[in-house]
């Protein structure tokens, strides 16, 4: 027979009883880690949600009632949104025909703009690389000064403008054109114009991505067929920056829909002359601060906000992980 000391219940290793003691200190220790990561993000999650996520609520609210600023909101229901679809004819007229036409070339164009102009200057020296791309982004940050200074002064009315004079100068022309005035001419100059302010964060994301890939990759793609400079960057270098892609894609997205300023500072008026440079964010101000129909412009605020919303599901889809 065995001992009876043997036979005792023995006792369990010290890391066995150290095991509830450990585990509880990770997670506390885990918990610790999330709140400072919170604690850090906190100020942006309060400038979102004050300046993003409430706004959009209330444009949602609003869109449902009939408020011209001065009385309280009435609720109506879906009368704005009929009244947008069935009774505004300068909407479906030409609001919406010049957002999307507007939005089908400055959009896409601007897009392909950023990523040709970041490929060639990827090409280039670092020094000389540098200078062009500061000269390229600059007119995104100084947009207002430059419409004014530039644009407005190349575009001028009477034969002192620019391109009149030159116009004048070589025979085009026997009087100054009115070029912002024009409805004709308006939105060709809108879309010059802003695609001339698109090189953006887009543009300096996708030249930070092209900058960033392997120069191995090329090597062996080059080893594995690869014949010239089209196929490189068709097979490698857009699947290599699919992240810097879709950023571009709805940075360009959200400017495209967000230039519409550019034919009321162009044209001095809103709306537009006979309205040929009037987009819905023109629109949405013409309602909403010269009218003062809140509830109406909320409406138009929202079918703007879910046409982007489509366009960047869109964009997900071209240049999103499938995983």
């Amino acid at each position: 027979m065995k001992p009876a000391a043997d036979l005792a219940p023995q006792k369990a290793p010290a890391t066995e009883q150290n095991k509830p003691i450990k585990l509880k200190w990770l997670q506390k220790r885990s918990v610790r880690n999330e709140l400072s990561a919170y604690l850090f993000l906190s100020p942006y999650l309060i400038m979102f949600t004050m300046f993003i996520v409430i706004p959009v609520l209330a444009a949602i609210g609003l869109s449902f009632t009939y408020f011209n600023t001065v009385q309280a909101p009435e609720f109506i229901g879906l009368q704005n949104y009929v009244n947008l679809l069935t009774q505004d004819s300068e909407f479906m007229m030409y609001v919406l025909p010049n957002t999307i036409k507007f939005a089908l070339i400055v959009g896409p164009g601007g897009y392909a703009l950023s990523f040709w102009l970041a490929w060639l200057l990827a090409q280039i020296p670092r020094k000389s690389r540098t200078i062009l791309a500061l000269a390229l982004y600059s007119p995104s940050l100084t947009a207002a000064v430059a419409m004014a200074v530039v644009w407005l002064i190349v575009f001028s009315g009477d034969s002192t403008g620019y391109l009149n004079a030159f116009l004048i100068n070589f025979g085009f022309i026997n009087e100054p054109i009115q070029w912002t005035q024009s409805p004709q001419y308006l939105m060709p100059i809108m879309i010059t114009v802003t695609l001339w302010n698109s090189m953006g964060v887009g543009f300096l994301a996708m030249l930070a991505g092209i900058l960033n890939i392997n120069p191995e990759m090329y090597e062996a793609g080059y080893i594995d067929g690869i014949k010239n400079r089209l196929q490189e960057v068709w097979y490698i270098t857009i699947p290599s920056m699919k992240p810097q892609m879709l950023f571009g894609a709805v940075m360009a997205i959200v400017g495209t829909f967000q230039a519409g300023e550019i034919g009321v500072q162009l044209s001095g008026a809103n709306p537009t002359p006979q309205y040929s440079g009037q987009l819905m964010i023109n629109h949405i101000a013409d309602y909403g601060f010269i009218r003062y129909d809140m509830g109406y412009a909320s409406a138009v605020s929202v079918v703007l906000l879910l046409i982007i919303y489509g366009f960047s599901k869109l964009s997900w889809r071209l240049f999103g992980e499938k995983e």
